[in-house]
C-alpha cells in the first residue's frame, strides 16, 4: 500500500475513531460512533487509510463478540478475567493503530487478530 499525501481531514478522521473507541469505556456509544464513521468513511478514503478502517471495523466487531463471550462466562468466573484481556486487547490495537496513523502507516495486518 502506497504513502500518498491525503488531506489533513481524512488522518484526523481515523485518528478520531481511534479515540472514540478510547472513550467508549467510559462513555460506550463512542464506540458504536466510531464503527458508523468508519463504515462512511472507508470508500472515499486513500488506499493505506483505508486499511485502518478496516482494521477500526473488524476491532469492534471481534471486541464486540469477544466482550459478549465474556459477559456470559462471567457467571463462571473466567468471563472477569476474559473482560480484562479484552480491554486490553482493544486499548492496545487502537494504541498501535495511532502509532501507524502518525508514521503515516498503512495498517499492516487490518483483518488480522493481533495488532
Amino acid at each position: 500500500m502506497n504513502n500518498e499525501l491525503t488531506p489533513q481531514g481524512d488522518v484526523s478522521t481515523v485518528r478520531l475513531i481511534y479515540i472514540l473507541y478510547l472513550v467508549s469505556f467510559i462513555a460506550g456509544i463512542t464506540a458504536i460512533i466510531g464503527v458508523v464513521m468508519a463504515y462512511v468513511n472507508k470508500d472515499d478514503a486513500s488506499e493505506w487509510l483505508q486499511s485502518h478502517y478496516q482494521f477500526l471495523i473488524n476491532t469492534f466487531w471481534k471486541g464486540l463478540v469477544m466482550a459478549l463471550v465474556s459477559g456470559l462466562l462471567m457467571m463462571v468466573f473466567i468471563g472477569f478475567i476474559l473482560i480484562v484481556i479484552v480491554v486490553l486487547w482493544i486499548i492496545i490495537r487502537c494504541v498501535k493503530g495511532l502509532k501507524y496513523i502518525d508514521e503515516r502507516k498503512a495498517h499492516p495486518e487490518p483483518t488480522g487478530w493481533g495488532f
